[in-house]
């Protein structure tokens, strides 16, 4: 479990098949930010760009940890096959504050930057969502993009799927990855998981008995 918060801005350095056909999937070489793994156990999960995944190896005196990302988890996210800057997130504990709100580290679908530009002090993010996420999507609801737990501010229902509109203080885009997106940009996103949950209950058969645990 995680809340969207980003507590480091890490380096996929080192990308490794793990077998020679489109079923296997990738060994993840990472960097950290001094002191990153200091309390950072093996099998200890941490989130990149938003996927939850599990710490395989760990070498603090080079801040350097690695994963193993399958093929399943390759065709459901994006950013996560090639070197370059991640956000990371390790996992919440539970006495820890929640600053941002709940997320599962599971990736619900793929977005697309349509805008990314400064306005005054901020920037405005535009993210054009999949039309199976857009029913989860709300105005001032959370969602979160690359790991990064953000607010909604707009949102535009088209064919081609959902576009909201997103504002960035500097603190995120100095803090976070997301400085780095550029128009046509793909992101990792997630959507509350308080709509999950409405969504099953809304789908639910009223007269349909809940058969007690064994």
């Amino acid at each position: 479990m995680f809340t969207g918060i980003i507590t480091g801005v890490g380096r996929i350095v080192a990308v490794h098949d793990l077998g020679s056909s489109s079923s296997h999937g990738k060994r993840l070489t990472l960097e950290t930010p001094a002191g990153y793994l200091d309390d950072v156990g093996l099998g200890d999960s941490i989130a990149l760009n938003g996927a939850c995944m599990t710490a395989t190896t760990l070498s603090p005196s080079q801040r350097q940890f690695t994963i193993d990302i399958s093929a399943e988890s390759l065709d459901k996210t994006t950013g996560l096959d090639t070197p370059g800057p991640v956000n990371l997130e390790k996992a919440l504990r539970a006495h820890d504050r929640l600053g941002g709100h709940i997320v599962s580290g599971h990736v619900d679908g793929i977005g697309s930057v349509t805008e990314f530009s400064q306005i005054g002090e901020s920037w405005l993010l535009v993210i054009l969502a999949p039309p199976s996420l857009a029913k989860y999507l709300a105005y001032k609801g959370s969602i979160t993009v690359n790991g990064v737990s953000l607010t909604v501010n707009q949102i535009t229902d088209m064919a081609a799927g959902c576009e909201m509109r997103i504002n960035l203080i500097p603190h995120t885009v100095d803090n976070t990855a997301l400085g780095n997106l550029r128009v046509g940009s793909s992101v990792n996103l997630e959507i509350d998981l308080i709509a999950r949950y409405v969504e099953r209950m809304l789908q639910a058969d009223p007269q349909q008995p809940v058969k007690p645990a064994p």
